[in-house]
């Protein structure tokens, strides 16, 4: 069965994983082996943001390291997707605008990494690849899903009709940059008051500094919410009403029942929930209250390992397509 490496691109590790899939597509997809990858890309570009050049050969060589430890054990594999944090051009696959990643603009990392790795690559933002990576695990129940990540930002992903939108320039469902505050903290992608300020891992660390003066990470936050602590505890109620404030909007304008919530800090969904609740069932119109399912992902950084193979299992079905695989002109027909 052909093999596909998916890469979940973080600000802080790189998770890979090696994919089998069934050509004829009657099988789900198996995750063979996932491995993480410690790549402090954020912190890589803040250091180098008068010559992004060179961050990104650095981020380039160590994606194409870590593909070529997974490749030599398994030779079979026939080529990569990575999830990206990021707005990906729909035609070129462009990284037009990271914002987390700061002075990394226009760059093109499907064809630089091809040609360092001799692999065909396809990028996709990762919150897209992991609600890819959703449904294909799930295609008999869910054909129309949001997929929001909480990570170091917050990104979104929307499925419809089993298809991934990316929206005509590559942006749609950039969650993370809905304003929900007025006038509020400043966001890398320019704007002020964006929801992943707040309902973010980095957000949380804000929300904690504002109120004490102490730098801790949002794991270290949690645990102190979860032994009682006041102030720790009001970073994630802002966190999880934030949120909601945002989902409520987005219900609105793309009316699916299906929410899942996913990426590290949805480990600490217990603290954001009363809060996200409270504000969802108050900000919701009432057609949608109770009409909508929102539920924590059960396969965690999978799903965008995942999700980011099977979009690059397009490259291999268009390839054997043209190289008359019978299996791949069945399903085209």
């Amino acid at each position: 069965m052909p093999m596909l490496i998916g890469i979940d691109v973080g600000g802080t590790n790189l998770r890979l994983g090696v994919v089998e899939i069934d050509a004829a597509g009657l099988v789900k997809p198996r995750l063979l082996e996932e491995m993480r990858f410690q790549a402090d890309f954020s912190s890589l570009c803040q250091l180098h943001q008068q010559a992004p050049e060179l961050a990104w050969q650095q981020i380039l060589s160590t994606i194409a390291k870590a593909i070529h430890t997974v490749a030599t054990k398994y030779p079979e594999v026939s080529a990569v997707g990575i999830g990206f944090p990021g707005f990906i051009a729909p035609d070129t696959q462009q990284i037009l605008q990271s914002p987390n990643f700061p002075g990394l603009c226009n760059v093109d990392l499907s064809a630089d990494l091809s040609a360092l790795i001799g692999l065909p690559v396809i990028t996709e933002n990762d919150a897209l690849a992991a609600a890819y990576g959703e449904y294909v695990m799930h295609p008999e129940r869910i054909s129309n899903l949001i997929y929001i990540g909480l990570g170091t930002g917050v990104g979104g992903g929307l499925i419809l009709n089993g298809q991934p939108f990316q929206g005509q320039h590559g942006v749609a469902m950039e969650v993370g940059h809905i304003i929900v505050q007025e006038n509020g903290r400043r966001c890398g992608c320019g704007n002020s008051g964006c929801m992943e300020q707040y309902a973010s891992a980095s957000g949380v660390a804000i929300s904690y500094f504002d109120a004490t003066q102490q730098q801790r990470s949002a794991a270290d936050i949690a645990r102190l919410a979860e032994s009682g602590n006041e102030l720790a505890t009001a970073a994630y109620t802002l966190a999880g009403k934030s949120l909601a404030q945002a989902l409520a909007h987005i219900l609105k304008v793309v009316d699916v029942s299906e929410v899942i919530i996913g990426g590290g800090m949805s480990g600490a969904w217990a603290l954001l929930a009363p809060s996200f609740q409270q504000q969802l069932d108050q900000d919701l119109i009432p057609a949608l209250r109770g009409a909508v399912n929102v539920r924590v992902s059960t396969m965690g950084d999978r799903a965008g390992i995942v999700g980011a193979a099977m979009l690059a299992s397009r490259l291999t079905y268009a390839d054997s397509v043209m190289r008359g695989d019978p299996h791949m002109q069945q399903r085209l027909a």
